[in-house]
Formats: C-alpha cells, sequence, structure tokens
C-alpha cells in the first residue's frame, strides 16, 4: 500500500503511542506493519509491566531500532492511564502528531496513511468502523452488537454525530492535547475514548472520521469487561444530563461558575 503523501510541517514528526499488556506475540508484527506503512513514524510501546515480558521484547526492539521507544510502568493500571502517560511523554518532546493504536493487530497500520491525510484538515481524525466504507472482521456479534449499543447511547446521551465515539484508532494534533487537561482525565478502558472525543469537540476542534477496517484480534485475550462497560454507561449518562443542565441554565440566564470549566466530562474518582 502506498505510503501518505508527505505531510504538511506542522503534521511532523508523528509518534504512534501502543499501550500493552501481556501482547508479546502481537508487538513484533504490529510494529514491522506500522514501519512498512509509514517508515519515518515512531513508535511508544507503553507497557504496563506485562508478566508475559512484552516489556522486555520492547526493550530489544527499541535497541535495535531508534524509532521504537518504550515507557515501562510498574502495573496495570487502565488504558486510559496508559495513554495518558504516552501522550505526556510525547508532549515534553516536539510530536506535532500522536496516534493511539492498539497492539494487537485489530487497527490496520496500513489505514494509519489515510488519517494522516485526513489530519490536514481537522485536528482529530478517529478511525471509524461505522462510516461509510468502515467495517468489521471476525468479530463475535455480541461485541458488535455491545459497540454499537454504546455508540448509540453515547450519541443520544451527549447529542454529537459521531458514529464511532468509542474507536480506538485516533490521530490527535498536538495543540488538542495541550488543551485537554490531560491529567484531569479518569475514565479508564471503554470511555476513556468517550471522554476525549467529547473533550475535543467541547474544545472547539474539529473531529472527522476516516473509515477504517478493525479485524479481531488473532493471538491473546479481549481485555473487554463488564465493568468496563458499566463505566461508560455511567459516566456518559452523568456528562448527558451535566451538558443539558448547564445549556438550560444558559437559556434562562443562569450559567455555572465557569462555563468553560462546565462543560468538561466531570474528573471524578473511580469506583
Amino acid at each position: 500500500m502506498a505510503e501518505a503523501r508527505e505531510q504538511p510541517s506542522d503534521l511532523q514528526p508523528v509518534l504512534v503511542v501502543i499501550p500493552t499488556y501481556n501482547e508479546r506475540d502481537n508487538l513484533g508484527p504490529i510494529v514491522a506493519r506500522l514501519h512498512a506503512a509509514l517508515p519515518s513514524v515512531h513508535a511508544l510501546v507503553v507497557d504496563d509491566g506485562s508478566p508475559d515480558g512484552t516489556g522486555d521484547l520492547a526493550d530489544e526492539m527499541a535497541k535495535a531500532d531508534e524509532r521504537v521507544q518504550v515507557l515501562h510502568r510498574t502495573e496495570k493500571a487502565g488504558l486510559g492511564a496508559a495513554y495518558i502517560a504516552g501522550f505526556n511523554w510525547a508532549l515534553e518532546r516536539d510530536y506535532a502528531v500522536v496516534v493511539e493504536m492498539d497492539a494487537d493487530g485489530s487497527h490496520a497500520p496500513e489505514d494509519l496513511p489515510r488519517m494522516l491525510d485526513a489530519l490536514a484538515d481537522a485536528d482529530l481524525v478517529i478511525g471509524s468502523r461505522y462510516v461509510h466504507g468502515g467495517q468489521t472482521v471476525d468479530w463475535p456479534k455480541s461485541r458488535e452488537l455491545i459497540s454499537r449499543g454504546g455508540n448509540l447511547y453515547s450519541q443520544l446521551a451527549l447529542g454529537v454525530s459521531l458514529k464511532d465515539i468509542t474507536a480506538g484508532f485516533r490521530a490527535f494534533r498536538r495543540g488538542v492535547l495541550e488543551k485537554l487537561e490531560l491529567d484531569g482525565v479518569a475514565s479508564h478502558g471503554y470511555c476513556f475514548q468517550i471522554d476525549l472525543a467529547w473533550r475535543t469537540l467541547q474544545a472547539g476542534f474539529e473531529v472527522v472520521e476516516v473509515p477504517i477496517t478493525f479485524t479481531e484480534r488473532q493471538i491473546g485475550e479481549s481485555k473487554m469487561s463488564g465493568s468496563i462497560v458499566r463505566e461508560a454507561a455511567v459516566r456518559v449518562g452523568a456528562w448527558g444530563l451535566h451538558h443539558r443542565v448547564e445549556q438550560i441554565r444558559r437559556v434562562f440566564g443562569r450559567p455555572g461558575s465557569d462555563d468553560a470549566e462546565h462543560e468538561q466530562p466531570p474528573a471524578t474518582a473511580d469506583r
């Protein structure tokens, strides 16, 4: 597949953040595919102390290839926390674009060039399964039902038009992450993606969706759980209610103490 056309200078360099927990068998192939599709991008492996040796493999890859970096964390603290750590690492350096991508092969690196092309006219590009041209492959019907239901629930609760707000394959411009106050994001897992997209929209940034092919992982086990789904349902409902209350307050001339702050998802502690 052809590489993305030359990116504007304000969209270089690019860092792909890849969280891992017990992904030793998947990590090498996905990074190789990434660099075959986009040789110039860098990859940051954020490993949460994987007992299967994923972190050790990542260190070996980093020694052999300067485009690979590793951030070790001592415990499994959730997808959201891993991404926040990766984002902060990127912001401490000169990366202009930061990408979220799973290690399990469900996100095709071959789709990333089109996503980066779309970023020329957007602030956040979401790789979407549910816009025209997007698709899922080998995904259990039960998982697809949960995913589609979660997206519909989010659309109704938050009043957004995004078809795949739960998607985890994304490309952010640096300026978005700088403005979102990442340390205030407490969401984990499934809910983290909704949280970040919602914050991005509320901050006035342009968000677009690009069709991708999502493929069920072939090796290892999914990290999805009932607690992750419940967290998303509770938090999204609360954000939607809060947003509507603030709208009503403004209509009646009684805005909150800080409208910009109240428009953000509440940074409540995890339960």
